[in-house]
């Protein structure tokens, strides 16, 4: 931080501040320290001086032009120390909401640092050669070698490895990579070399709109700021209004002193002024921005943050949400007049789906891979939309599909119990898939997405904050959708919706005076995520789409963190309302002081900009590790 030029010129105004105060209170020559206030005055006010003057020239009248208006017409009376303090004390104010912007930023862009500086592009012909990744384009090929990092955002074409991607997604371990997977830039590649077709421009990668993201939320202002700075104006008006009244009223009419009725009038300058109000807002919504990013929620605006804390509903999705969105195999049934053990019909239906891109397909393969069993090579693989896949596995004519569509020619004894096994299984909301070898029905599959492992936590958490259970949106049958509800404790269940339909359910919510927090996986959620009060995305695979529906994204896809970002939310909305509380009853109590009696001017500076700097501290609280805690 001591690279911000705020936070360097204020440490330089406080440096020299300190040598003159010391040599000016014992009595040293004028020569010894006026230099040096000299030089805490430039230092500590030419930047908000020429801020303030080109908004002058803009015809605004900014608080800053006026904090430094003041400390020269104390200095012109004489009160040169009283003037530095003041020049000190509003520089340090400023240097503080400085780092809270910048550590909002921070927090993130040190992912653009993972990425490699140069990428290995192969060319048509085969040769390699080392380019920026700047220079790399849609389409070309890169080699990541075991151990670099990979340069750009693609899909491996060709090779194998395990991929450490902790950094953007979360996930504690590497993740298995192989042709058709995508891999993201900044990530490391482990064990297996990798041919990475390039999919995103360097700039449009995960990482860097991520990082566009920060920084745009940065810029932006809350509806508490907003309606601050629209009232600014008009009291800075009135303030300097009253000041030139204070001043001349006395002098004209009452024959009062030249230099104690300037004192005065710039003593209420200085204590009326609302800097501590302007600071009261921004530093704690930036603050628990930046906080937020450092744990995996990218909060896209100041706006943003300040409504997630409104939330009094919320609306979630099931698959991909409260589930992992990835089917597993749950259930290995093996008929009874089957010859075959369980991990024999699972080779059979894996050497049969090994070829398969199919979801269901990866499922039966990923269970083979996870039990150790061997998996058989197959041959003449043909896959039909809505029936299954065959393929003939070790010399025998294997098909895994769908029970009705695979049995409907079949009234065989056997057909008839795989119809009643699956049967069962379907009523229990998981996915059963019929296993036949030759054409005879020898077991059946159960398949369901695993629910995750903190949902039910979070749910009640949610439910918690929001003072009522959630409600649960799903495109899945009412069986499944009240399963997982079940699980989880919920009680209100909306099943078998259309995109269109979970965006008239917010809606309905909304037209009750509800402010729905609404959680999907940001492809089929987009338009119930559009139509909520705020929308968070589980975004670990960085859709487009999420990233630009969704308010928030959770990029290491950890459900807990979504209320954990509504709790900080209303934690920097208490804080906001604190500040307020703070600058106004400073303002006020010093005003009545200044009016009633004679406040001294070093009084009135520490007072006031004691205040600012209270409530720019008690903003920076939201970036402690501890801000984010349950």
């Amino acid at each position: 931080m001591r690279t911000l030029p705020e936070v360097r010129w204020a440490a330089v105004s406080l440096a020299l501040f300190l040598v003159a105060l010391p040599v000016h209170l014992l009595g040293g020559p004028g020569w010894a320290w006026g230099p040096l206030y000299a030089l805490t005055y430039a230092c500590g006010g030419w930047e908000p001086g020429w801020e303030g003057l080109k908004a002058l020239r803009a015809r605004t009248l900014d608080v800053d032009l006026l904090m430094v208006a003041a400390a020269l017409g104390a200095a012109a009376i004489g009160q040169v120390l009283d003037g530095a303090l003041l020049i000190v004390i509003f520089a340090s104010s400023g240097a503080l909401e400085a780092v809270a912007t910048a550590r909002t930023a921070d927090s993130v862009r040190g992912l653009l640092d993972l990425a490699p500086a140069t990428a290995a592009r192969v060319g048509p012909d085969g040769a390699e050669e080392r380019v920026p990744v700047e220079r790399l384009r849609v389409g070309d090929a890169v080699l990541v070698r075991p151990g670099e990092r990979i340069g750009a955002d693609g899909r491996v074409t060709d090779g194998g490895g395990d991929v450490d991607q902790a950094t953007v997604t979360g996930e504690p371990l590497p993740v298995a990579k192989g042709p058709g997977d995508e891999v993201f830039a900044g990530t490391v590649n482990g064990t297996g070399a990798l041919r990475v077709t390039v999919a995103r421009d360097a700039a449009d990668s995960l990482v860097s709109r991520i990082v566009r993201m920060v920084e745009e939320a940065s810029r932006t202002k809350a509806p508490t700021q907003l309606f601050i700075e629209r009232i600014e104006q008009r009291y800075a008006v009135g303030m300097v209004a009253a000041t030139v009244l204070l001043f001349a009223v006395p002098l004209l009419f009452f024959g009062a002193d030249l230099d104690s009725t300037l004192l005065r009038a710039m003593t209420f300058m200085i204590v009326a002024s609302p800097c501590a109000v302007v600071l009261a807002t921004m530093p704690p919504l930036l603050s628990a921005i930046a906080n937020a990013g450092r744990h995996g929620v990218l909060v896209k605006s100041a706006v943003a943050m300040e409504r997630l804390g409104e939330t009094d509903a919320v609306a979630l999705d099931k698959t991909g949400t409260l589930t992992e969105g990835v089917p597993r195999v749950t259930d290995i049934r093996v008929l009874p007049e089957v010859s075959l053990g369980a991990e024999e019909l699972l080779a059979l239906a894996a050497g049969a789906e090994r070829p398969s891109e199919h979801p269901l397909g990866r499922a039966v393969v990923e269970a083979a891979r996870s039990r150790g069993v061997r998996i058989p090579e197959a041959e003449d693989f043909l896959a039909t939309p809505g029936l299954g896949v065959r393929a003939t596995v070790d010399g025998v004519k294997v098909a895994v599909g769908a029970p009705a569509r695979l049995l409907e020619a079949d009234a065989g004894p056997g057909a008839a119990r795989a119809q009643s096994e699956a049967a069962a299984l379907e009523r229990t909301g998981r996915t059963a898939a019929v296993v036949t070898r030759d054409g005879e029905p020898v077991g059946v599959l159960a398949l369901d997405d695993r629910l995750r492992p903190d949902a039910a936590r979070t749910v009640g958490e949610l439910g918690a904050l929001a003072g009522g259970p959630p409600l649960l949106l799903t495109g899945d049958n009412p069986r499944a959708a009240q399963r997982v509800a079940a699980q989880v404790g919920l009680t209100r269940v909306r099943a078998g919706l259309l995109p269109q339909d979970k965006a008239a359910a917010v809606g309905e919510l909304a037209d009750a005076g509800r402010r729905v927090l609404a959680v999907g996986d940001g492809v089929n959620d987009a338009p119930a995520l559009a139509a909520a009060h705020t929308g968070v995305a589980m975004g670990g695979a960085g859709a487009d789409l999420t990233l630009e529906t969704a308010d928030a994204v959770v990029v290491r896809d950890e459900l807990a963190a979504v209320p954990r970002v509504v709790a900080l939310s209303r934690r920097a909305r208490r804080l906001v309302r604190q500040n307020l509380v703070i600058a106004g009853v400073c303002i006020a109590v010093l005003v009545a002081w200044d009016l009633a009696g004679r406040l001294p001017l070093p009084l009135g500076v520490a007072g006031h900009e004691g205040s600012t700097v209270l409530v720019g501290l008690n903003g920076l609280r939201l970036l402690r590790e501890r801000a984010w805690a349950p």
